[in-house]
């Protein structure tokens, strides 16, 4: 992806930057504090230092979300472990388990078989969501998430059925 695409992309989302329009006191703490955080972590300066700029975003924000859940079980079908083992010391990083707290998918892996498994307090990070944008609004639709996220590089997914359905748009 060019620069000129990336800008685009990020003027075309601007009004959706750091939490606007998010009315959820809960879904605009995420979003700022986990999603847009701006802080320096712990872990920065030695996570993807060759990776580039889309990888090493994206990683980031899995080491935030790793940090934020602090999940004993892990899924990476992306390959960001490195990213996930700083963020959450003690997890387990497998392909495969029974329960899912955090997943981090490619929007190609069979999501149904994950929605099915996924608890109250699970998170799913889905990468590459606008090479299948029809794929992308099916998931969204599924009645067992209710809040998701569309981050343009990536989506996030949660699943707590206390909560109102509701789809987020953010300049990520």
């Amino acid at each position: 992806m060019n620069r000129v695409t990336q800008f685009c992309i990020w003027l075309s989302r601007l009004h959706k930057s750091r939490g606007f329009g998010i009315q959820s006191p809960t879904d605009y703490a995420f979003v700022r504090y986990v999603v847009d955080e701006r802080w320096p972590y712990y872990a920065y300066e030695t996570l993807g230092t060759n990776d580039n700029w889309l990888q090493r975003k994206r990683g980031l924000l899995c080491f935030r979300l790793a940090n934020w859940r602090q999940a004993a079980v892990v899924i990476d079908r992306v390959g960001v472990s490195d990213y996930l083992k700083a963020g959450c010391r003690s997890a387990r990083i497998t392909d495969d388990g029974n329960e899912v707290e955090l997943a981090i998918l490619s929007i190609h892996d069979d999501l149904k078989t994950f929605v099915s498994r996924c608890s109250d307090t699970s998170v799913v990070m889905v990468s590459d969501i606008y090479q299948d944008r029809k794929r992308w609004k099916q998931i969204v639709a599924d009645k067992r998430i209710t809040i998701s996220y569309d981050l343009y590089y990536c989506g996030i997914l949660l699943f707590d059925p206390k909560r109102t359905k509701q789809h987020y748009i953010v300049n990520f």
